[in-house]
């Protein structure tokens, strides 16, 4: 069954309810939220505030006075702090949020530690390997945690050593065109298989049904090949990723459209859609660009806009009949 806001919508629309009884009808089916439902979203909202700006009070602090506390008092007040994050996630363990805020906390911590471990200690390793290993120590926690949001942190943090690997092995005048493709060929093949296997076993597993961690990912894999697109396309060479954007889109187009119907993703394509071929338009007639061409190419985006928008609006009418 549809959500009960999906099928008053369409009775609002055709006039079925009355407009003075839209808020009453609003009320009735607990479409707006309830005052209880408002308590219990501000307390978990503060819960979290707070849990994770102790996190980053401690790292702001430790940061603005590094010269001026000892080096033992630091790392000694960090790991205290990680330590009492997780007997607190062993202690309320049987709430919620309590004891994903703690986890959360403690990972955020761990990362201050490395941090703090490597600017002490002059380790003179990359900026990459400080994420990768992050990632790593706090790997048993995202585990244990079946917490969504801990394993998006997990899944940044590879993007970012990622990222950082490739500026950092290879120098500005190799890295244009060869080393972007690999870079975000990298980036974009992660998400898109964290993007599959999460699809794939939400199914299975209720925690990882989270709409938001799955569009994140879903927009991790759809800027990387959208950027390969453009940069095949600048570039006029390396037609594979171009043939990987056109696969990418046709499956998401596939999965969102027909078996999960999700209105955000086909949103995406469109945009990605858009971009490439705006950005192919220019590239074919950047030779000749003039007053003329630029009309002609901000024409054509207002008619994609408006042709998305007005194609996204019928499958939303088609999925609520």
């Amino acid at each position: 069954m549809a959500p009960i806001r999906d099928q008053l919508i369409p009775l609002i629309e055709e006039g079925h309810i009355p407009k003075e009884k839209i808020d009453e009808a609003l009320s009735i089916t607990e479409v707006f939220p309830s005052e209880k439902d408002w308590l219990v979203f501000i307390s978990q909202l503060l819960l979290w505030l707070g849990g994770i700006a102790i996190a980053f009070a401690v790292m702001f602090f430790i940061a603005y006075n590094l010269d001026n506390i000892g080096k033992f008092v630091q790392f000694g007040a960090i790991e205290a702090l990680i330590i009492i994050s997780v007997f607190t996630y062993w202690k309320f363990y049987s709430h919620p949020i309590a004891s994903k805020v703690s986890l959360l906390s403690a990972s955020i911590l761990l990362g201050v530690l490395l941090a703090l471990y490597g600017i002490t200690y002059q380790t003179g390793a990359d900026t990459w390997q400080l994420f990768f290993t992050w990632a790593m120590l706090i790997t048993p926690w995202v585990i244990i945690g079946r917490f969504p949001a801990l394993w998006i942190v997990w899944l940044i943090l590879l993007n970012l050593s990622i990222a950082f690997y490739f500026e950092t092995r290879f120098t500005s005048s190799q890295f244009w065109f060869d080393v972007t493709i690999k870079q975000f060929g990298s980036l974009f093949l992660l998400n898109t298989i964290a993007l599959v296997i999460w699809e794939s076993l939400s199914n299975k597993w209720k925690w990882l049904d989270e709409r938001w961690a799955v569009r994140l990912l879903a927009l991790g894999s759809g800027t990387n090949i959208t950027w390969l697109a453009i940069y095949v396309i600048i570039e006029g060479h390396d037609m594979l990723s171009l043939l990987i954007w056109i696969i990418w889109t046709i499956s998401f187009y596939l999965v969102y459209r027909n078996i999960k119907r999700d209105l955000f993703m086909l949103s995406e394509i469109a945009l990605s859609g858009i971009v490439v071929v705006t950005t192919l338009v220019i590239k074919t007639i950047s030779d000749s660009m003039d007053f003329g061409s630029l009309l002609v190419v901000a024409i054509l985006i207002v008619g994609m806009g408006a042709g998305a928008a007005f194609w996204l609006k019928k499958i939303q009418k088609e999925w609520q009949s």
